[in-house]
């Protein structure tokens, strides 16, 4: 039998991320994940945005968050050679006047005067329709594609990747402290495998909202920008002049793969933007993970204490996962109380209807 303190289940964003710093707290892993090429984390785009929803809001606890990350992404891409974050500015194209009051009312003022700007000239006129004009955000995303591989093999290095798909059938609950998968036993195991966690019955309590989205890889011949440009969707530069441009919401689907409805759906959104042509060159589908409060959800079974959750991320994953994967590391180690704000016990102690 082959021991360590930690089982990880899923090599996203989160898993990846709480690996990470387990190890820096002196504790041995074993990530368990099948590469699954068309996980949450493996087809967003890695945005990093300092606001939230329609009012322009300044993001939970961005101020604390968003310079951890940077830091962290920093010091992993010293170590495994990879360029990881990139800050860009989000070129956000009003759809409405009642957004652009909104932005105006809040750009550059408060805590907002670090993150938001309004223009002095409109750029990308030739290339994008925006009558109401645009704002500027300052953002950034996560080269997810190249950091996730080379994590992987950081893993692969260290001998503490499962290259297989999980099957919680095999997992053995030997005592509070003591769990077995194969040939492994571990003190603890922890679920950070996104939406398959909508699924596992330890964890039927959490009120987890997955939901599909899609996303078409786009080439738009002339516009060159580092620029993320954002209007009812979003476009993210990615590499030989190509675009990510998504994505959509799907509460209700039968599979998780790409559908014509959505594609011309998507079509639809981009005609709205752009006054140039545009060549498709790919389509993708996942299903997200969510919480239905909009925080993470971390923390131990009450019944079943080495069963663990480090889930429900969501759209603000790429800036959440370093801090809060740095502090469940240190719960885990006694050396802090976990944050009642993301809680997995939230959901557990709520009265029964």
């Amino acid at each position: 039998m082959k021991k360590v303190d930690c089982i990880i289940v899923g090599q996203g964003i989160a898993g990846t991320m709480l690996s990470w710093f387990l190890l820096q707290e002196g504790f041995s892993v074993l990530v368990i994940d099948d590469g699954k090429k068309n996980s949450a984390s493996r087809v967003a785009a890695g945005i990093i945005n300092p606001v939230s929803g329609r009012r322009f809001e300044p993001a939970w606890m961005y101020d604390e968050i968003y310079p951890f990350a940077k830091t962290t992404y920093a010091e992993l891409s010293a170590l495994l050679k990879v360029n990881i974050l990139t800050e860009r500015n989000l070129w956000t194209v009003f759809p409405s006047e009642q957004l652009r009051d909104a932005f105006n009312a809040k750009a550059g003022k408060g805590s907002n005067e670090k993150y938001t700007t309004i223009p002095q000239t409109l750029q990308y006129g030739e290339y994008l329709k925006q009558p109401l004009g645009a704002a500027i955000i300052k953002g950034g995303t996560v080269n997810l594609k190249e950091f996730l591989p080379a994590y992987r093999q950081f893993l692969e290095n260290k001998e503490a990747l499962l290259p297989v798909h999980f099957e919680l059938d095999a997992l053995e609950i030997i005592s509070h402290d003591e769990v077995r998968y194969g040939e492994y036993s571990a003190k603890r195991i922890i679920f950070c495998d996104g939406a398959a966690g909508a699924t596992n019955p330890y964890f039927q309590a959490i009120k987890f909202l997955p939901n599909k989205g899609e996303v078409l890889m786009i080439r738009i011949p002339g516009l060159e920008t580092s620029d993320i440009i954002k209007k009812s969707i979003t476009l993210v530069p990615q590499s030989e002049g190509v675009f990510w441009a998504g994505a959509s919401f799907a509460w209700n689907y039968p599979d998780e793969l790409p559908t014509p409805e959505q594609r011309a759906h998507l079509e639809e959104k981009i005609e709205q933007l752009l006054l140039v042509p545009y060549e498709v060159t790919d389509h993708l589908a996942a299903v997200r993970p969510s919480g239905d409060d909009r925080r993470p959800i971390v923390g131990f079974h009450p019944e079943y204490p080495a069963l663990g959750v480090f889930n429900g991320l969501g759209t603000k994953g790429c800036s959440l996962a370093p801090l809060m994967a740095a502090h469940f590391a240190k719960v885990i180690g006694n050396k802090e109380d976990l944050m009642a704000e993301i809680a997995v016990n939230r959901y557990f102690n709520r009265p029964r209807r």
